[in-house]
């Protein structure tokens, strides 16, 4: 590996991270988003960098060109590779080189090309590694099979176990099988997890975490950004509109519709959460202007767009547009397009489309549009705006808190104002109600459907 030089001081916390994290050859940074985990292991590179021959860095399919700009960023290192859809096993000779993680169970030349580069002096990384977590997952055991050779190895996110300990077990595995002993997941489900007789495959209780706590700490740094950032607070603002007549008309024949779906698989026995994802889904549409609705498409009246124009151009800086759906982003930029230059991206660009999109944004350009699901992750706007609208939400928490630290991280120096839109429909009402209370929209209202009897079931759906 070519020498190289960092060009950036670190904070506390981050000299911490690099000091625990130093004496063993692998461990985990579990730090929030925004905290620079970027810069803590490229602290541990640095100081590893004569006992290394090369980098091989796995991160999400959104994110590789953001690392090769953090890496820039923090470096003097010019030798970076990033994988693209022409990489094969004539790889060129650099010390960096980035993968995407999907690529991992989609891409045999790129399974191929990791293979040849990885050796037993080589430091894996993985960043985002919830991505690993599942343990049949392709990309899993093909990351984790091949990186076992290399001697170094780190693994960074700030949701390690969001849905339980059972996310754990792959993480961990990546790292070494030694630090908790199991030989497979099954071994350590056997001794760690309680699964539902009810729904197969569901953990509904863990066991013996403490011991599992105990078994990571030698290898995990962990910090939230409370601990060790003093960053300026949140604002929350909020718009409220009504639903046109047409929307109210869609709007009720589907919740009867629904009604009668849900309340006949819950008299077959398999109500699931599909049902009322769907369900949440086609609501959220109509109250977004449109419905695709037995194969048919339905384009409706659509005052949250008038709102969103409002609230845009009373804002006097750039503004960040989160939206959930394509056809919102279509909206948006229509609407937006004789206001001041629109820059956007979502799911149907490609990463260097995305990229260019986003410096389109910064340069010159007023409104960037994009969706939480290709815009919530990866991306670092806290140099170029404070200002964030919601147009819409995704019925994920994590999702919309992925989505505010993009101008919530180091860097931002006044305080980032998050707007959102709702109409009077049940489901805003419900999704505003569950960012409120931190919860996931869909699985609450899963819950309560069980605790209902049959005969209360539309009662409750008729509220929504």
């Amino acid at each position: 590996m070519k020498n190289f030089s960092t060009k950036t001081d670190l904070l506390p916390h981050q000299v911490d991270a690099a000091n625990k994290l130093l004496p063993p050859r692998v461990g985990g940074l579990f730090a929030d988003m925004g905290t620079g985990k970027t810069r803590m292991v490229i602290e541990l590179i640095y100081r590893r960098q004569k006992k290394i021959d090369k980098v091989v860095y796995f991160c999400p399919v959104s994110l590789k060109q953001t690392v090769s700009r953090e890496i820039q960023k923090h470096t003097d290192a010019e030798d970076i590779y990033v994988f693209d859809d022409k990489t094969d096993e004539n790889l060129p000779e650099a010390s960096w080189y980035i993968v995407g993680i999907e690529s991992m169970s989609s891409s045999a030349r790129v399974i191929f090309s990791v293979n040849k580069l990885l050796t037993e002096n080589t430091y894996a990384i993985v960043d985002e590694s919830s991505y690993i977590k599942g343990h049949k997952a392709l990309r899993t055991m093909r990351i984790n099979r091949l990186c076992q050779i290399s001697r170094y190895r780190t693994i960074m996110t700030g949701t390690p176990i969001s849905q339980g300990v059972v996310d754990l077990y792959s993480q961990m595995n990546f790292l070494s099988p030694k630090i908790l002993g199991y030989n497979s997941f099954y071994s350590f489900a056997a001794n760690h997890l309680e699964y539902s007789d009810k729904y197969p495959g569901r953990v509904v209780r863990s066991h013996n975490t403490e011991w599992i706590a105990a078994k990571i700490q030698p290898y995990v740094y962990q910090v939230t950004k409370e601990e060790c950032l003093k960053l300026p607070p949140k604002l929350y603002s909020t718009r409220y509109f009504s639903l046109s007549y047409d929307q109210w008309h869609w709007y009720n024949k589907v919740k009867e519709d629904f009604a009668d779906e849900i309340e006949k698989s819950i008299d077959d026995g398999y109500l699931t959460s599909i049902a009322i994802f769907r369900m949440f889904t086609a609501l959220q549409q109509i109250s977004s202007g449109f419905i695709r609705w037995k194969g048919e498409f339905h384009e409706l009246s659509n005052p949250r767009v008038d709102q969103l124009v409002d609230t845009a151009l009373s804002i006097k800086d750039k503004v960040i547009i989160f939206a959930k759906f394509q056809h919102d982003v279509d909206q948006i930029v229509s609407a937006l397009s004789g206001e001041g230059s629109v820059s956007w991206f979502d799911g149907r660009k490609n990463e260097k489309q995305r990229e260019k999109a986003v410096e389109h944004f910064r340069s010159d350009c007023r409104f960037l549009v994009t969706t939480q699901s290709t815009g919530g992750h990866g991306f670092n706007f806290q140099d170029i705006t404070k200002y964030t609208v919601f147009y819409n939400n995704s019925f994920k928490y994590s999702e919309r808190i992925q989505a505010e630290d993009r101008t919530h991280r180091i860097g931002q120096a006044e305080r980032p104002t998050y707007i959102s839109l709702f109409s009077d429909s049940g489901i805003d009402k419900r999704i505003e109600r569950s960012l409120t209370r931190k919860e996931d929209t869909a699985e609450a209202f899963r819950e309560e459907v069980n605790k209902f009897k049959k005969d209360n079931l539309k009662e409750l759906i008729k509220k929504l």
